[in-house]
């Protein structure tokens, strides 16, 4: 008899280890500093990048903004008297890119999945780039 695989809904099915989280032996991290950069991942924290606007080799700027399973998730302890998981939940907040030079917004990491709250380990996701 064959075992077929099974789809179990509510946990994610990866292609690759890379989508897990995990980060290439090749990746740059932090500043590039001259090194050709072949491809950005960007996530939570800022990431080396070529700026399609004004060509700069930089790290960029990253701004939040609350996702909607932020609001849920504040919501749910608010309807009991208490907002405490807002402003500690960055976990679920959209990040946007932009570049220092120039301002230009070059990417978003948007964040829909409020049981990532559940995994502390993956609150906060490093963004890389493939050197090229």
């Amino acid at each position: 008899m064959e075992k077929k695989d099974e789809v179990v809904v509510g946990v994610p099915v990866y292609e690759n280890q890379y989508q897990r989280g995990v980060i290439p032996p090749n990746a740059v991290v932090g500043d590039p500093k001259g090194i050709p950069i072949h491809q950005t991942i960007y996530r939570d924290t800022p990431a080396p990048f070529n700026c399609p606007y004004c060509g700069v080799t930089a790290l960029t700027t990253v701004r939040s903004k609350p996702s909607l399973a932020a609001f849920v998730g504040c919501l749910m302890p608010m309807m009991l008297g208490v907002c405490f998981l807002c402003p500690s939940m960055d976990c679920l907040w959209h990040k946007y890119h932009y570049c220092p030079n120039c301002q230009e917004k070059v990417a978003d990491f948007e964040k829909a999945d409020p049981c990532a709250v559940m995994d502390p380990p993956h609150w906060t996701q490093e963004s890389f780039a493939l050197a090229g």
